[in-house]
């Protein structure tokens, strides 16, 4: 029997979610199973990934064949280092405390590498977030200086208009004031004239 490491979907349309099993290869993609080793969620960033590695190296050992996607698994969390190692404490390169702590190490590092990504991303995020709030505020000040620009226009207009007319109002009151002054001026020569006339008269 042909036995594969692999992945079997589960998850709602457009956010999957996988099973990392051991299934029979002629088994349906989410048919029976033998084993179930963890999950794969691709849809978090980083991808979360549960995987029984001790239960993974025991299959490799048997046989199973990964699957493309369940080998880059199946590496990213070690089990396939951890299957080299355990081939040298066979050929007795090392034993089996120094294939732990290489593990270990690796293990570490690793976690750390994961850490740095997730802090990473946290950071990309939070300057995103500060920019779009920057811009935002930019926009509302560009927003409300137009606004009082638009006031103060309005307000210029509405005295310009009422200058206007003032000065019309003035214009429009100036000649009668001074058809009025003419008038007294001739008034006031008339009878003057007339004594002039009176006076030669009796002359």
């Amino acid at each position: 029997m042909s036995v594969k490491i692999r992945l079997q979907r589960h998850g709602k349309k457009g956010k999957p979610f996988f099973h990392i099993v051991v299934a029979d290869a002629r088994a349906k993609r989410d048919g029976k199973f033998i084993e179930k080793l963890g999950t794969y969620n691709p849809v978090a960033n980083p991808a979360i990934i549960d995987l029984n590695v001790d239960s993974a190296v025991k299959w490799l050992n048997n046989g199973a064949q990964p699957t493309d996607t369940a080998r880059a698994i199946l590496s990213y969390k070690g089990a396939l280092y951890k299957k080299h190692l355990q081939g040298g404490v066979a050929k007795g390169a090392f034993d089996q405390a120094e294939a732990e702590k290489r593990f270990n190490a690796w293990l570490e590092n690793k976690e750390k590498q994961v850490e740095d990504k997730k802090s990473s991303l946290s950071k990309s995020k939070a300057d995103a977030k500060k920019a779009a709030l920057e811009a935002e505020a930019k926009v509302n000040q560009a927003r409300l200086d137009a606004v009082a620009q638009a006031e103060a226009d309005a307000k210029a207009a509405e005295e310009a208009k009422l200058a206007e007319e003032k000065a019309a109002e003035e214009a429009a009151n100036a000649p009668v004031a001074e058809v009025a002054e003419t008038s007294e001026e001739v008034a006031t020569e008339t009878p003057a004239a007339e004594a002039e006339g009176t006076e030669e008269a009796q002359a």
